[in-house]
């Protein structure tokens, strides 16, 4: 793609040419050397060029792309990890990646398979032998070149004799394909965790799906720690290096060197599935008879080829250890939930109700699932400016720190342990209905403040700024109110990084400012004849705009969409949507819009599914199987629907299939809320269910905590995760929380 404005022209004396892409941490360019070679520079996102361990992190990924020079990988040209934006230009390698490429043109088979199989064995062995642990092979770093795949991105990858960062309970990787130790203990994988990865893409690779594939990022990692492969659809022959790969236990798998014998020793064309998988353990046995005498033997003359019935040893591993790995203790299932599990709310790929902070598609790092200190349930009610409108609130986790809003209360900061209140801002108006806390960063709440029906001077609606410490204003802006005829959400300003954008009082301009100053940073008015709402797009931002037509008549059907340059707040090309439609949720750095199906003038529920790309620019269309009516929602890339009657159904946001529905007994719920393997769903009653995200299996319910009408509906999520701890707001401005491992008891 071509160099857009802002890109520079230049990175370390290289001209650049074009832009090939842009990840998380940093953005990769075409350039030319001086003798016209063509190189990729990555350049580091400029936001993270004072964090100190993100520079740390890039040294180690020079350093281990330079000590890796096969022919498999691509090698460093130039580099200079101190530059003031950090960046480093390797070989340019052409060719779409694994990931694209199985996209696009579906699994590979036959001697395709087994050249990619012996390509990425003969690179890890490679990265092995300098000693470099990759730590991150996935499909999206393997780039299928002319000459062979290529192995790329050693951003997380470490020395095997190198201390890792201190980053206490984070796992930071792809679930789909990282290793059961690497989700366990992440600080002391090694070689044989890249054995495992490649395991997952030789699986992938000849089937388009992982081995450990679910619903949602939690299930994925839960499923690699605990439970046996789908490995039905993969070649036999490649099935049992595969099983070898997949070991649960590192000791138990080959290594680079020992895979590329096993692989090199398939036959030339892999050939088909065995029917129903017979044949599949034969194999293996096979197999397994070959990689141990490898270890045995210096210098085996050849396989032994015997075939081994169930009941021999021959194979070589103990029979307690093959019986062990069938069955795993509950304990080690425990720990395994410790290190990936009430941290949950970081794997999933937000929906609108909250501030995030940013789209981490399936990547993890979640701390682990445990209480806030000293904790114990409690049950609180938060006075707000208007006593006789008691509303519900709405609330966003800081650590130990609760911070809440809606209704009468601006924002208000509780203790997660007990409940108590830190501060209070209290809204002397009359509440808007959906209107509740604004967000929060590091330092700062913002909330919105209604004007008191006897201060006709005050603006009927503002945004506040509040020190999150002390609960001193900080600053205060006046605020629009029209994204509901827009959007359909009551969300008229959003907290994107460390800035908070708004919509000014006269509907004609996003405004934005420092969060915490109140600094004005730039002003961007709406496309002409048209109004707008801000939606983030996990870290990046989008405007979602009608004509003013629309929007007087409340029948928005033509909205457009902007991407917002968070820098200068400048509008990117329009994108128009087919609507009505409303935006629930991002995945995989796509927005997800809910179609509406109308009835005249009436919204009587969602029909369709629409996925916008902002980067493309592409919208994709997919039906519903019906109309689905009630409260939408999104978590882990999945989109969930809550009717009035109870009923909760998960659907799948690129082609509108049904996942799972199921009937709860909570009436109007609104949700979810994703943590703890679990997700919530609550009413205005403070009634909560919580289901299992794999198949919406009811895991537990509670009783009505407070006196409220389950009407409404496009409520937004009523429960916020705290490690084991989840706190929910109900109607009367209540607050109550307690230990999902104990939940009310249900009479």
């Amino acid at each position: 793609m071509s160099l857009r404005a802002g890109d520079p022209a230049e990175i370390g004396g290289y001209p650049l040419e074009a832009r090939l892409g842009s990840g998380g941490m940093g953005t990769v360019f075409l350039a030319r050397t001086s003798s016209g070679r063509p190189v990729a520079i990555k350049l580091i996102h400029q936001q993270f060029t004072e964090d100190d361990e993100f520079r740390i992190r890039f040294r180690q990924e020079v350093a281990a792309a330079r000590r890796v020079s096969g022919a498999f990988t691509a090698a460093v040209v130039d580099a200079d990890p101190e530059a003031e934006q950090p960046w480093m230009a390797t070989t340019y390698i052409e060719g779409p990646t694994l990931a694209q490429h199985i996209a696009t043109t579906g699994p590979l088979s036959g001697a395709q398979l087994r050249r990619l199989a012996i390509g990425l064995a003969e690179a890890l062995r490679d990265i092995h032998r300098v000693g470099v642990v990759h730590r991150d092979l996935k499909p999206s770093n393997v780039v299928l070149s002319p000459e062979g795949p290529r192995v790329i991105d050693f951003g997380i990858s470490r020395a095997v004799d190198q201390q890792t960062l201190t980053m206490t309970g984070r796992v930071i990787g792809t679930p789909p394909f990282m290793s059961p130790e690497q989700l366990q203990a992440p600080r002391g994988v090694g070689p044989p965790s890249d054995v495992f990865s490649l395991g997952t893409l030789l699986v992938y690779s000849a089937t388009g799906r992982g081995p450990f594939d679910a619903d949602s990022p939690y299930m994925t990692a839960y499923q690699v720690v605990h439970e046996e492969p789908t490995l039905g659809a993969v070649p036999a022959a490649l099935r049992a290096v595969a099983e070898l790969c997949l070991d649960k236990e590192p000791e138990g798998r080959p290594s680079a060197d020992e895979l590329l014998m096993l692989l090199r020793d398939l036959p030339a064309d892999l050939g088909r599935t065995a029917a129903n998988g017979v044949g599949a353990g034969r194999t293996r046995d096979v197999i397994t008879q070959h990689h141990f005498a490898a270890r045995a033997t210096p210098a085996p003359t050849a396989p032994t080829t015997t075939p081994a019935g169930p009941d021999t040893g021959s194979t070589g591993i103990p029979t307690g250890r093959r019986l062990l790995r069938r069955w795993r203790p509950v304990l080690a299932a425990a720990a395994a939930v410790a290190a990936i599990g009430g941290g949950i709310a970081a794997l999933k790929v937000g929906g609108l109700g909250g501030n995030s902070g940013g789209d981490k598609g399936n990547s993890v790092a979640a701390p682990g699932a445990a209480l806030p200190d000293g904790f114990k349930p409690w049950r609180k009610t938060v006075p707000g400016g208007r006593e006789d409108i008691p509303d519900e609130l709405r609330c966003v986790a800081r650590g130990d720190a609760q911070f809440c809003g809606g209704g009468g209360v601006v924002a208000t900061r509780i203790r997660a342990s007990d409940g108590s209140r830190v501060w209070t801002a209290k809204s002397p108006g009359v509440p808007v209905q959906g209107m509740h806390l604004v967000g929060a960063t590091d330092d700062t709440v913002l909330g919105y403040r209604f004007a008191a029906e006897d201060a006709p001077q005050d603006p009927p609606s503002e945004v506040v700024a509040i020190d999150a410490d002390n609960g001193r204003e900080l600053w205060s802006a006046p605020s629009g109110a029209q994204s509901q005829a827009v959007t359909g959400r009551t969300q008229d300003a959003v907290v994107v990084g460390s800035t908070v954008v708004t919509v000014d009082a006269s509907n004609s301009r996003f405004e934005a400012r420092d969060a915490h100053s109140g600094e004005v940073v730039w002003t961007t008015s709406f496309p002409a004849g048209t109004q707008c709402a801000p939606v983030p797009v996990g870290p990046q931002l989008v405007a979602m705009c009608a004509t003013d037509a629309e929007v007087d008549a409340s029948e928005v059907r033509h909205p457009t969409l902007h991407t917002v340059d968070r820098a200068s707040g400048a509008l990117g090309r329009p994108i128009a949507v087919n609507g009505p439609a409303v935006p629930v949720g991002v995945t995989d750095g796509r927005l997800v819009l809910l179609r509406v199906h109308k009835e005249g003038a009436a919204s009587v529920g969602y029909e369709g599914v629409a996925s916008v790309d902002p980067v493309s620019p592409k919208v994709t269309y997919s039906r519903l199987t019906k109309t689905y009516v009630g409260t939408p929602g999104m978590a882990d890339g999945t989109v969930y629907v809550s009717g009035q009657t109870g009923l909760i159904t998960a659907l799948d946001p690129g082609t509108g299939r049904e996942k799972w529905s199921r009937q709860t007994g909570v009436e109007g719920a609104s949700g979810p809320a994703a943590g703890a393997g679990a997700l919530y769903f609550s009413s205005a009653t403070g009634r909560v269910v919580a289901l299992s995200p794999y198949d919406g299996k009811p895991l537990w319910a509670t009783d009505p905590q407070a006196d409220g009408l389950t009407g409404e509906q496009g409520a937004s999520p009523r429960v916020t995760v705290a490690g084991r701890a989840v706190i929910v707001a109900a109607a009367k401005n209540t607050l109550f929380a307690f230990d999902v491992k104990k939940p009310p008891k249900s009479d």
